[in-house]
């Protein structure tokens, strides 16, 4: 059976203080209730060696929100992907939508983020989806299908077992949009076959695609109850502990 994650993505939010207690909170309440999902908080770089050393003797993982393309030297205001490792954190997303939009990640340099991360020893939760003029234009299968050859398709297959993919429909992120669980199912599948004819059958199979658009306790175990969607990156619920429990208990 492929893995379950559900991922909190806490964006630019919490101050030092604010995240480490959170993470406490979290890390304790998975100490007692046991969870079929793998459960991951992805914070912002100032929480990580704090929050990692919490959850290391819990059952929650930590991970980045971002890396650099580099692996050292005069880059200002960039941490590297050996730098997330050391702290602990083992995950890191590459390619969210928020990246893409507001700061012109190209599928070239997510590729070569991804390639850095997962040789420095992380495993990477890579974004793709389609913005609300793509779905509406009927062009979101091609844009994800681009978005996937171009930002992964040169890893080895040995490498690739390493990579989770969140699919994110732009259009319903912060928006208060859902795709419908039908929906998500469709571009799950699609990814899935994607894959398959990529890799096999065997590597896609056991690739976990999460869901990534405004998931939350409402919607989320009929989302969850597709064949296709393997759990969530959760942006806005997974900063309130009742809403992001909620979540991962769906699956």
């Amino acid at each position: 059976m492929r893995k379950k994650i559900v991922a909190g993505n806490w964006k630019m939010n919490m101050n030092l203080d604010e995240g480490l207690k959170f993470a406490e909170t979290i890390n304790t309440y998975f100490k007692t209730k046991a969870s079929v999902a793998e459960v991951i908080l992805c914070t912002p770089f100032i929480h990580l060696a704090g929050v990692s050393t919490i959850v290391s003797k819990g059952k929650v993982i930590c991970g980045a929100q971002n890396c650099a393309s580099e692996p050292s030297g005069a880059f200002t205001g960039e941490v590297s992907p050996s730098m997330i490792k050391s702290t602990g954190a083992q995950y890191v997303i590459i390619g969210h939508s928020e990246r893409r939009t507001y700061y012109n990640e190209d599928d070239k340099l997510l590729n070569k983020k991804t390639l850095l991360a997962l040789a420095s020893g992380l495993k990477v939760i890579f974004c793709c989806g389609e913005v609300k003029q793509e779905r509406e234009s009927g062009t979101h299968f091609k844009v994800v299908k681009k978005q996937l050859e171009e930002g992964l398709f040169n890893l080895p297959s040995e490498d690739f077992k390493k990579i989770a993919i969140a699919y994110e429909p732009v259009w319903a992120i912060g928006t208060g949009l859902t795709a419908t669980p039908e929906q998500a199912q469709e571009m799950h599948k699609y990814i899935r076959d994607l894959v398959n004819e990529k890799y096999g059958n065997d590597c896609a199979m056991n690739l976990t695609i999460l869901y990534g658009g405004s998931c939350k306790p409402t919607n989320a175990a009929e989302i969850f109850s597709k064949p296709d969607v393997d759990g969530g990156l959760i942006g806005g619920a997974s900063l309130k502990k009742e809403d992001f429990v909620a979540i991962v208990e769906a699956i």
